[in-house]
């Protein structure tokens, strides 16, 4: 009898760890993508349609806008190196520095920051991001409106795009 009871236990925490360790991998594979300049692998692991959090800025992307998304990224030859990824009660929480040249030229390169990554059917569907502990926003913000300045008054026409 102790034996009947023992299995159906062991296979539940058997199974629920295998998708703690799926959805991990997932979240490497997500970064791994970027790091390649692979968004068919980046695709194997989100789903159709995926939400991007940033404060209460909300962006919705299916696969063709997230794409577009991928390659403006791509422009500015970013290096992405997942730090770590910590699993607290089922929530995945992913620390990522990444060093680009829109970073560079914004000074805070490199810029790590802290992503939560909510899962549906197996794949990526939001990723929340949450704080970017060395960001100095102040300069960020600076360095932005002298270039938004300068697009101004060089090229005036580029505005009303």
């Amino acid at each position: 009898m102790k034996k009947l009871l023992f299995l159906p236990i062991l296979y539940l925490i058997v199974n629920c760890s295998g998708k703690n360790i799926d959805k991990t991998e997932q979240i490497k594979k997500y970064y791994e993508g970027f790091q390649n300049s692979d968004y068919d692998q980046i695709m194997g692991v989100v789903s159709d349609s995926l939400t991007i959090t940033e404060g209460d800025y909300v962006m919705n992307f299916d696969r063709e806008s997230y794409y577009e998304q991928f390659k403006w990224d791509s422009v500015f030859q970013p290096d992405y190196k997942l730090i770590s990824v910590e699993n607290l009660n089922g929530e995945f929480t992913a620390m990522v520095a990444v060093e680009s040249l829109r970073f560079e030229f914004l000074k805070n390169n490199p810029l790590t920051c802290e992503h939560r990554f909510h899962f549906d059917s197996g794949k990526i569907n939001k990723i929340e991001n949450l704080d970017c502990k060395d960001a100095n926003w102040q300069i960020w913000a600076q360095e932005r409106d002298s270039l938004v300045n300068w697009i101004k008054k060089n090229t005036p026409n580029s505005m009303d795009l």
